[in-house]
């Protein structure tokens, strides 16, 4: 008879057990290995005892898979999904199935990581470079960033490159036309104001009469008219200013590019082309300007380059970590793209192709031009003749409209007094239409919507001016005409994902980028219509389910954070820096300490850290570290002290960049406090803390939360990401809120970070079911496995190659650093050359040069399991040995496999063969390499020769047949 209790029986559902790689046998092994007794005594060795919890946190059991994700639909169905007619940058759209299955289901494209090894990524580089053609092709510009985080983002960047590259360099003021949609506006003033750029929003004519380094205009405007800008543009650039265009994506299929009406810069959201609404995100961003503003733009920008070979090869150009290089020096804060949403974007246009795009827009537009020809024939006249897909309307009885509406199930514009809005798009039926005839007219009005047709075709009705109708050719590259069939598109997006490394096939072990398991029950919410479909601007009553979800996630993130609040708002990890840093300076401000704008930043920071304190206006003070890696505490106390006036804050991350748990980090908190100053602990290290410690309890003020690092969104090939900050008290006060949804009462009138009130709410429902389904056992037992992982990787590599930094006991953090530099003296072998070597071993590289140059910093992270740590093992062991012959002669610095790696196909076919090695040591060095090889469609990209010869479009369909 069985001796098994029933809470034994059910822990085969444990989902625990499914999220951390390491078994029982495993982890016995691993510590046996490191020589610690249990995983608790490696914490115990490791961790400063005076910032230990002594208790798990306050948060629920864990639940299994299907009792987490039953538990969240009935959430879910408390959302009231109406049929949206609100717009304002945000539109029903049909995701077509073969791209909803195939990319923002399919983990070969949502876990890839960013580019940065561009040898396995050329897939969804291609996909980015498509994005760029598409948004090049309908803004008429020639330069193209591969997207930004939203729409009010890009604006605001707009708006700091307009200020880096106007000729009018005495002016301070920015014009915004008040018909640029009201949260793009609310982002633009938050960003204006710490620039200490003057703004004036009015009406668009209006901004002749100012002298202005910029303008930002809406092109159609926010209540739906169409008008020729050209003519303020002429103005504004009299006036040596630098005009950005906030553009309607479906739109510029039938209207003329903004660029051909003499923009510098054009701004938008490419959410209509099939990205679900999501509640406000994610959503990528397009952003095109001139190409002698290049070197200003914000972002990322994919280019072709060539690999040794001669042939095109795709790779992130310019901008690829500027801010590592630049810091506070650098374009933009923003170093995330929305690569998953891009691609989404891409792909609808290369599906629907440029007639299927036109007959898109056109029925939209028909739509449009049948309601408003109807509303006529009844008396109510539309406020503008000249719209695309939105009409406002002047109304008397608005109060009755929006009750009938809201009765029928329906959400209109009504944020404006006395008006009401109406916006069509691509799911817009003659049902919707017919319906939206009852709302506006009441029932009984005779209106037919076929009759109504062909009245418009009959009297050749035209609502867009015929100066402003497109005529030049949209998406002419062959790869927007060739996939229209299901198949077709199919075979595409998988020839694409095969030339990509991701979680799917292997370890991804970069350091302080956390890349663990996107649970699949995780995202499977991501879908549901519940949540996909809701619009951001959506009465709150109707998202009940979202706000249920997002109280109980900010509950559980205040919990795990030690923090008294939190904002869901920013949509990145640099975006929640900045959200942070203003609550800082806000807080200042509001004790009469305005002047304190001094930032201390240890050396080994993040390269985003010095970017957002430049954005808040805050002054970059570097703090050294000592040969340890940890900060130099005389240095710190001494400059503490002597800034102590106009100390605002330091920036530090813990546990260190380096890897390393400080044992000082309460002294630093102390020291930085009793000068004035108030500490933002940067979260990028926060999965070596949940559980065992965290940010309020060692004393820190404010955080954000890497949320596709520790809490399991995944990467998207470069985003989604989402950045929600935490803070005590005394900042809460300060936290972003939104123009047009009040997110709580306590921050009414705060400007806001992002475009949504809570950022790209669609993937909060993924965090969400991570800490649900681990419970407070599940996301402690993580931390313990990710430093436990941590230790087995760096006592194993430490027995080949050099580790950086360790603590007091020799232990690491969650991660470690490999230092190659007495390698690369000795051997003449570099950091890049172990970095593509590891592809043929079927690897991505871990972090290269940073946060010390010629290092690889590796973190395995608590998913991955003992076979998959010692495949890797073995592989950078196989590598010291292939070093080594270097080193004594065997090969020469110019001819060995590493200098040549990654290895193709067409060099193992190559009859010209001349390498001093086999083709088997070039490729299948191991077995376990033979046994799961991963082929590299490129070789070796020369990264000099692409930003010589910047080329950032979609070459000639020849280029891809060589």
């Amino acid at each position: 008879m069985t001796t098994q209790t029933l809470k034994d029986l059910e822990q085969t559902q444990d989902f625990i057990r499914r999220h951390i790689g390491p078994d029982e046998a495993q982890t016995q092994a691993m510590l046996n290995d490191i020589n610690a007794e249990s995983v608790d005594a490696l914490i115990d060795e490791i961790v400063p005892a005076n910032i230990r919890l002594a208790d798990l946190p306050a948060i629920e059991e864990s639940k299994t898979e299907v009792k987490a994700l039953a538990d969240l639909k009935a959430v879910a169905s408390k959302n009231v999904v109406n049929t949206t007619h609100i717009g304002l940058g945000y539109y029903g759209t049909l995701t077509p199935n073969v791209i909803l299955r195939n990319v923002l289901e399919n983990p070969g494209w949502y876990t890839a990581y960013t580019p940065y090894q561009p040898e396995i990524a050329q897939g969804r580089l291609e996909s980015l470079l498509n994005y760029q053609q598409m948004c090049l092709d309908l803004t008429g510009l020639d330069l193209a960033s591969a997207s930004l985080l939203d729409e009010g983002t890009a604006a605001a960047e707009a708006m700091a490159l307009a200020k880096r590259v106007s000729k009018n360099k005495k002016s301070n003021l920015f014009f915004v036309s008040e018909e640029v949609y009201p949260q793009t506006i609310d982002v633009v003033k938050n960003r204006a104001e710490f620039f200490g750029f003057d703004l004036v929003i009015a009406p668009a004519n209006d901004v002749e009469n100012h002298d202005v380094f910029g303008a930002l205009l809406q092109y159609p405007a926010a209540s739906g008219e169409v008008s020729d800008i050209s003519e303020l543009i002429e103005k504004v650039h009299a006036k040596k200013g630098i005009v950005a265009v906030a553009a309607d994506i479906m739109s510029l299929v039938l209207l003329k590019a903004p660029g051909e009406l003499g923009a510098d810069v054009v701004i938008g959201s490419s959410q209509r082309f099939g990205v679900p609404m999501g509640y406000g995100g994610p959503h990528a961003a397009f952003f095109t300007t001139s190409d002698k503003y290049k070197r200003s733009m914000p972002g990322r920008i994919i280019g072709v380059s060539k690999d040794t070979r001669g042939n095109a090869a795709l790779r992130m150009a310019m901008q690829t970590r500027e801010q590592h290089i630049r810091r506070e020096k650098a374009n933009s804060n923003i170093c995330t793209a929305q690569v998953l949403l891009a691609n989404m974007a891409a792909f609808y246009a290369v599906y629907h192709g440029p007639k299927g795009l036109k007959v898109i827009a056109e029925r939209i537009h028909r739509f449009t031009d049948i309601l408003c020809l109807g509303m006529a024939t009844k008396g109510v006249q539309a406020d503008h003749a000249n719209y695309f897909d939105t009409l406002t309307f002047t109304l008397s009885n608005k109060e009755e409209i929006v009750s009938r509406a809201l009765a029928k199930g329906v959400n209109l514009r009504t944020d404006v007094e006395g008006k009401v809005s109406v916006s069509l798009d691509e799911t817009t039926t003659r049902e919707n239409v017919a319906n939206l005839f009852d709302i506006l007219l009441g029932e009984g009005h005779g209106l037919d919507v076929a009759a109504l047709d062909q009245q418009i075709i009959d009297c050749d009705h035209a609502s867009i001016p015929a100066s402003l109708v497109r005529e030049s050719e949209i998406l002419t590259h062959p790869v927007f005409n060739s996939y229209h069939s299901e198949t077709e598109m199919l075979r595409y997006i998988k020839k694409l994902e095969n030339k990509d490394l991701a979680l799917n096939h292997s370890m991804i072990s970069l350091g302080s980028c956390t890349m663990k398991l996107n649970a699949t029950a995780q995202m499977i919410p991501v879908s549901w219509p519940e949540f996909a479909n809701m619009h951001p601007f959506a009465p709150v009553d109707q998202a009940q389910g979202y706000k249920h979800m997002i109280d109980e996630l900010d509950k559980w993130l205040v919990e795990l954070t030690g923090y008294d609040a939190m904002s869901m708002q920013p949509n990145s990890g640099a975006q929640g820096e900045y959200a942070g840093l203003i609550a800082i300076q806000k807080y200042h401000e509001s004790r009469g300490d305005a002047h304190r704008n001094i930032c201390l930043i240890p050396s080994s920071a993040h390269g985003t850290n010095p970017a957002s304190a430049q954005m808040v206006g805050m002054k970059v003070v570097v703090v050294d570290c000592d040969k340890s890696g940890n900060v130099d505490m005389s240095d710190l106390k001494a400059k503490a002290e002597e800034l102590r006036d106009n100390l605002s804050c330091i920036m530090i991350t813990y546990p260190s960049t380096h890897g390393v748990y400080e044992e000082t980090i309460r002294e630093i908190c102390e020291i930085i406090h009793d000068n004035g100053g108030q500490v933002y602990l940067d979260g990028a290290n926060m999965n070596a803390q949940v559980g065992i410690t965290s940010p309020g309890f060692i004393g820190a003020d404010v955080s954000h939360l890497n949320l596709h690092k520790t809490f399991a969104i995944p990467h998207g090939g470069g985003g989604p990401g989402m950045g929600p900050i935490g803070v005590k008290k005394h900042l809460a006060p300060f936290l972003p809120d939104h123009a047009l949804i009040n997110v709580d009462e306590s921050t009414k009138g705060n400007g806001a970070v992002s475009a949504a009130p809570f950022g790209s709410a669609g993937i909060l429902c993924i965090s969400y079911l991570y800490i649900a389904m681990l419970g407070k056992k599940g996301v402690t037992d993580s931390t313990k496995y990710a430093i436990t992982n941590a230790n087995y990787l760096a006592h194993k590599l430490s027995q080949h190659y050099p580790i950086l930094y360790t603590g007091n006991n020799g232990r690491v953090a969650h991660e470690c650093i490999v230092d190659l530099r007495p390698l690369k003296e000795a051997s003449g072998i570099t950091e890049m050359d172990v970095a593509k070597r590891l592809m043929d071993y079927g690897f991505h590289a871990p972090t290269m040069s940073f946060p010390v140059a010629g290092t690889l910093m590796i973190e395995p992270t608590e998913s991955e399991a003992k076979p998959e740590l010692d495949r890797f093992i073995e592989a950078m062991t196989c590598i010291r040995d292939e070093i080594r012959k270097v080193e004594q002669g065997e090969w020469t610095v110019e001819n060995n496999p590493l200098h040549n790696a990654p290895h193709t196909l067409a060099d193992i076919t190559d009859p010209a063969w001349d390498r001093a090695y086999t083709v088997g040591e070039a490729v299948f060095p191991v077995p376990a390499a033979a046994a799961n090889k991963f082929w590299p469609t490129v070789n070796r990209i020369d990264d000099v020769f692409g930003d010589r010869n910047l080329i950032c479009s979609c070459p000639s369909v020849d280029t891809y047949k060589d």
